[in-house]
């Protein structure tokens, strides 16, 4: 079974290979930020499934091409990536609802956000498109962002 970084892995590593079938196991684990032993090991089981062929381009020198099934692979891995990513913008958005009614409920107009990324930033916009300031000041409360959670303190 293929862990979530597997895919993920995987799907650079084939949308990489397809753009540019010269790039070298060097050049895609600095594109990871992996170790090239990653690569190299990720490469030998996408070759074994088919996914991958390997031509000798020169004497020391590999050209990686992705075969239709590889294709599809990636098409699906593609598809799983945005499910994924829609599911987990959904859970955030109702999260951050939730903590939002609270806050309405408490009679307040105005908060504080505390977090920063992808998940702050759909808090962020979630807030503003309910109608509530985002603000610095102390007397606001305090929307906390950890990891996908979101805790309100009054």
């Amino acid at each position: 079974m293929t862990t979530p970084f597997n895919h993920d892995c995987d799907l650079v590593i084939l949308e990489h290979i397809e753009t540019a079938p010269d790039s070298t196991q060097a050049s895609l684990a600095a594109q990871l930020g992996v170790a090239v032993g990653t690569i190299n090991w990720h490469l030998k089981r996408l070759i074994a499934k088919g996914y991958i062929k390997v031509k000798r381009a020169e004497r020391r020198k590999l050209r990686y091409i992705i075969t239709p099934e590889g294709i599809a692979l990636r098409a699906h891995l593609t598809m799983d990536y945005i499910q994924s990513s829609f599911h987990l913008y959904r859970l955030v958005r109702g999260r951050m609802l939730e903590a939002l009614q609270q806050v309405k409920n408490a009679g307040y107009d105005r908060i504080r956000l505390q977090g920063d990324g992808d998940v702050a930033e759909v808090c962020r916009l979630t807030s503003l498109e309910q109608g509530i300031a985002l603000v610095e000041d102390a007397d606001a409360p305090l929307l906390r962002i950890v990891g996908l959670k979101v805790f309100v303190e009054f």
